[in-house]
């Protein structure tokens, strides 16, 4: 499947390992959640990378101790009508501050590229490598949102506020 990242297709630098197969020592590593769980101590100490597949019916919660060793989570979409990796999304970002690199993969359609987006995510991984296109035209299609997210983008109200806010040119202070 094709990996977008920052609207653009890119090598996945990740090696999926099987659950019965050694952990290589060096490079970067994705491992079941499973697999992980089972081995976090060692792979947590490995000199590469590390990622892991997290599937949308298992508490995130449960990475919390890692997330300042995981390099990466892959969110599991098993199908376009089931969002509750949107939701495992947001709690990484906004409630457990993790930082690295969150991966849309499963049923990822480009319906939904904007939004997820606004949830958390930065990298895709899709069907179509056509999709890379399309995902960067619509993060440039809007610049002004509702509401806040953990994309980062502050919402309508903040950005009035702070535009309000700032002194204007020219105006000067009544006593």
């Amino acid at each position: 499947m094709p990996l977008i990242r920052n609207g653009e297709t890119v090598e996945d630098p990740f090696l999926r390992v099987e659950d019965d197969a050694p952990l290589p020592p060096e490079g970067a590593v994705l491992l079941t959640a499973t697999q992980f769980m089972a081995r976090a101590e060692e792979a947590a100490g490995r000199a590469g990378p590390t990622g892991v597949i997290w599937p949308n019916d298992r508490d995130v919660a449960e990475l919390a101790p890692w997330l300042d060793r995981l390099a990466m989570i892959a969110l599991v979409f098993p199908t376009f009508k089931d969002g509750r990796a949107y939701s495992q999304a947001r709690t990484l970002r906004e409630r457990l501050g993790f930082t690295g690199e969150l991966r849309a993969t499963g049923d990822v359609l480009r319906d939904q590229f904007l939004f997820l987006h606004r949830a958390g995510f930065d990298a895709f991984e899709v069907r179509k490598p056509e999709d890379a296109k399309a995902f960067c035209e619509v993060l440039q299609r809007y610049n002004v949102f509702y509401q806040p997210a953990a994309d980062g983008t502050p919402g309508a109200l903040r950005r009035r506020l702070f535009i309000a806010s700032r002194p204007r040119a020219g105006i000067t202070e009544l006593a």
